[in-house]
């Protein structure tokens, strides 16, 4: 995991907004672009992004490709963090 990538990805208002969409469901470009209200070019900016960092997969069915949350690296995320706070005992 490169952090340096993700929290780059995630610092992005927009972004961010794009994986709270992909939390519940995955979606393809144009439901995710008619919800933001923004251009395909500036949403496959986004998600180029966003696969960059490996916080979003895509597939790829019939004629449309499907972007889903990667929630293994937000798995790994917490874990990273976690060793920056609670109880000095868990350690």
């Amino acid at each position: 995991m490169a952090l340096a990538e993700t929290f780059k990805a995630i610092s992005d208002p927009q972004r961010r907004e794009i994986l709270i969409m992909l939390r519940d469901s995955r979606m393809n470009a144009g439901e995710i672009a008619e919800k933001l209200n923004i251009s395909p070019p500036a949403l496959s900016y986004h998600l180029r992004l966003l696969k960059k960092a490996e916080l979003v997969m895509e597939y790829k069915e019939k004629n449309f490709i499907y972007y889903e949350l990667n929630t293994s690296i937000f798995d790994e995320i917490i874990i990273w963090m976690k060793q920056f706070g609670g109880d000095k005992s868990e350690k």
